[in-house]
């Protein structure tokens, strides 16, 4: 434990700067002048996501506890106060870093006197306390079914390989030698195809129109591209960590050299993945594409997002139970009215196995 954030530091070192500098300050971020109600309904689910897992280890768990941590004030851009909040938090992150939601203790190590929640206590008050827990988790949610999702992209995946199949063996048993004359190459390529190599080969479609069957092959040449694009999209959801938080959990972690983990909520499932292993990843450029992605998220105001395949991570609950959900109405100062959807109840059925490996402790 003692060497974890040396080790960290070691890892942020070999990353490119050209995708965060650790060196160099965090960007300032703009205060929002006004929530939407899909902002609000994303930040009711992401508490609902940080609830199920708190309960569901302080409900089963016999030797650790589950302590929230993070900022958790209900006020949005809008409500009076806002502002004081807003810059108390951005003081708070170059100071500290960014708080994970949730603390793990060793049931020894707990303090029954301060409670399941120190979200609201300052920092310095809390900082011997804070810096005796096992992990610190980062939740974060999606709202998905990934079962469901899953098989939606296998079934299109196996629909458009036997479409690529068929295509492949119309092509070579009546084109041929037209191939022979135009793209010879393509031969060899399209004999490659089968079950496994539909999902890296590629080639140039050529638009052929001086005959009937020149043109037939044209279009089937095309079409089979289509299959091909089709199932070499990305096709997984994912571990979602944002680029311009990798700094502020790096202040965290060396503020307080505690292990960090980011856990993902899906309506059915929970995946984790260590800080480490995301940083292990983001410092190999060849796994990027493979391994990882890196996107401006249009879900998330366009913010750059490292995406990792969740079934890459470690599934730590593998049932879900819906929430209760149900509208609310919310009056902002200027007598604006905002409708958003509030989330009560489900349980995350957990892992022991797996949340004993991910976390390396004894749930």
């Amino acid at each position: 434990m003692a060497m974890y954030k040396d080790l960290i530091n070691s890892i942020c070192k070999t990353i490119h700067t050209g995708l965060i500098d650790f060196d160099e300050p965090r960007s300032k971020a703009s205060m929002p002048t006004q929530a939407s109600s899909e902002f609000i309904t994303n930040k009711q689910q992401g508490d609902w996501a940080e609830d199920v897992i708190f309960r569901a280890i302080n409900e089963h768990s016999r030797n650790v506890v589950a302590v929230r941590y993070g900022k958790s004030d209900d006020l949005v851009a809008g409500d009076s106060g806002f502002e004081q909040f807003f810059n108390e938090y951005q003081n708070e992150l170059d100071t500290i870093g960014k708080r994970p939601d949730i603390l793990l203790f060793r049931k020894e190590d707990y303090k029954e006197e301060l409670g399941y929640d120190i979200s609201s206590r300052r920092s310095d008050e809390i900082r011997n306390y804070v810096s005796q827990a096992i992990a610190g988790i980062e939740v974060r949610s999606s709202a998905f079914l990934i079962n469901k999702y899953t098989d939606e992209a296998n079934r299109i995946i196996h629909e458009n390989t036997e479409k690529a199949m068929d295509l492949k063996n119309t092509i070579l048993n009546n084109y041929s030698d037209l191939l022979e004359q135009k793209r010879p190459e393509l031969i060899a390529l399209l004999q490659q195809i089968d079950d496994v190599s539909v999902r890296t080969l590629n080639y140039r479609v050529t638009s052929w129109r001086s005959s009937q069957r020149l043109q037939e092959l044209s279009s089937m040449l095309s079409e089979l591209k289509k299959c091909l694009k089709t199932i070499q999209q990305r096709n997984t959801l994912s571990i979602t960590p944002k680029v311009e938080d990798l700094k502020v959990v790096h202040k965290w972690i060396m503020t307080y050299n505690v292990p960090h983990f980011y856990v993902q909520v899906f309506f059915d499932k929970v995946y984790g993945v260590s800080f480490q292993h995301i940083l292990e990843l983001v410092a190999n450029p060849d796994l990027e594409d493979d391994k990882y992605f890196i996107e401006q998220d249009t879900k998330n105001q366009n913010k750059t997002t490292i995406k990792i395949p969740s079934q890459d991570g470690i599934c730590i609950a593998e049932a879900v139970t819906e929430p209760n959900h149900y509208s609310v109405r919310k009056e902002l100062m200027k007598g604006r009215l905002l409708f958003y959807v509030k989330f009560d109840g489900g349980e995350a059925f957990l892992d022991k196995h797996n949340f004993d490996t991910l976390f390396n402790c004894d749930l």
